[in-house]
């Protein structure tokens, strides 16, 4: 671990109030040009004695804006300390949890979620293809599983790409080089050219997970260009560290962007998606005509707060490496538990082996029982799965009650 380490209370409460240090402390300085300050006292009241032993709320009330794309290099220098802590996030989680080879060959920001994080790789990609290979936004097509968040579809209507997804198969929820080829025929019926393709590290229903290769094998034999999108929104900080083989991170060299999100299984605050792209990339989404923000602005969502960027910053050094191993390990054991209970009651279930979702079919649960229960459907008018992601508070003893009832 290059930039990921176990760090104590003050280790961290030093760390934090140190780059607040070192950002505008509008108290003390008065910038004539900021548009901004710190939260109104009015109604945040802020009381010293309770900040002073709360880093992430003392930064909420300073209110840093991360506007930017930090580790490009020049940005806002009023903000310089809280800025700081988000570069070595972005490369904790590049070069540390997604395998990446080396410090200083990415670049990222934390976004409002993973949806804006998806659509800023959709966006810059795009226009990557418009820029170097002359393409029309028509010719372009997102390619996904049939599984994917609808923030693909999302980034396909915004963006006025085409959007295509491959089936996927009910049993084991995968996708086969033959769904994709036919979905890639179908695409290229409709004026397809060049491909953003999107594989998922978990998706948000089934926690099921996408081999890249059959992807990279149907287009590279049909001469097609692509670049390689990683979803991980939801097992970005879940499945690397389940030990399960695979090739959906940096050490792919096909790999060139990935989205984690905070807010799920860091339980940070919400508004702590993350992207991750390789060096090089983020000249393609650069906003020109934002003259006035230094360093340019090569992002979805321009402003945004600092305190989101410390808070997973926070939680991933109380934990530190093996602790958040340790944490990860005890979900998949709570996991495994409730599949072996619906196994020997014979009821149908998916479960990816690295993932800590479990989908039950319809016909092992009545729907009354999932509402009760909390159970999250695939589709709220015609359900034909309902989901249990085990966290934190999903314990052994709240999953019995589940199976008692089944």
């Amino acid at each position: 671990m290059q930039f990921w380490s176990k760090q104590s209370p003050a280790q961290i409460h030093q760390r934090v109030f140190e780059a607040l240090r070192n950002n505008v402390d509008y108290k003390e300085r008065s910038p004539l040009g900021l548009p901004a300050s710190h939260l109104d006292e009015k109604v945040f009241t802020p009381q010293a004695a309770m900040l002073r032993e709360a880093p992430f709320l003392a930064t909420l009330v300073q209110n840093p804006n991360h506007i930017g794309c930090h580790t490009l290099g020049d940005s806002e220098s009023f903000f310089a300390g809280t800025q700081e802590i988000e570069r070595e996030l972005i490369a904790l989680c590049a070069v540390d949890i997604l395998n990446g080879a080396e410090a200083g060959q990415f670049d990222g920001y934390v976004a409002s979620g993973g949806t804006e994080a998806n659509i800023q790789a959709m966006w810059i990609y795009r226009n990557y293809f418009m820029r170097e290979h002359g393409a029309a936004a028509t010719e372009i097509a997102i390619l996904c599983s049939a599984d994917a968040h609808y923030s693909m579809h999302k980034a396909a209507n915004l963006l006025g790409v085409h959007g295509f997804a491959v089936a996927t198969s009910p049993e084991d929820r995968c996708i086969t080089a033959s769904a994709i080829r036919e979905t890639v025929a179908e695409a290229q019926a409709s004026g397809a050219k060049y491909f953003i393709v999107v594989c998922n590290m978990m998706t948000t229903m089934f926690g099921s997970v996408d081999h890249p290769e059959p992807y990279m094998e149907v287009l590279e034999e049909t001469g097609q260009p692509y670049q390689l999108h990683v979803d991980g929104a939801y097992g970005g900080f879940f499945f690397p560290f389940s030990k399960i083989e695979h090739t959906l991170d940096f050490s792919n060299p096909k790999v060139t962007s990935i989205t984690l999100d905070a807010h799920k299984m860091v339980q940070a605050p919400y508004g702590t998606g993350i992207f991750l792209i390789r060096k090089g990339w983020m000249k393609y989404a650069y906003t020109e005509e934002a003259q006035y923000v230094q360093g340019l602005d090569a992002t979805l969502s321009g402003s945004r707060s600092g305190a989101n960027a410390i808070s997973v910053w926070m939680i991933l050094m109380t934990y530190g490496p093996h602790g958040w191993f340790e944490k990860i390990h005890i979900l998949n054991y709570r996991t495994e538990w409730l599949c072996q209970q619906l196994r020997g009651r014979a009821i149908r279930f998916y479960r990816h082996p690295g993932s800590n979702i479990v989908t039950i079919h319809k016909s092992g649960i009545p729907g009354e029982t999932a509402e009760q229960f909390g159970l999250v459907p695939d589709s709220h008018s015609q359900p034909e799965w309902y989901k249990v992601v085990v966290m934190d508070h999903v314990t052994i003893d709240a999953l019995s009650e589940l199976v008692e009832a089944l």
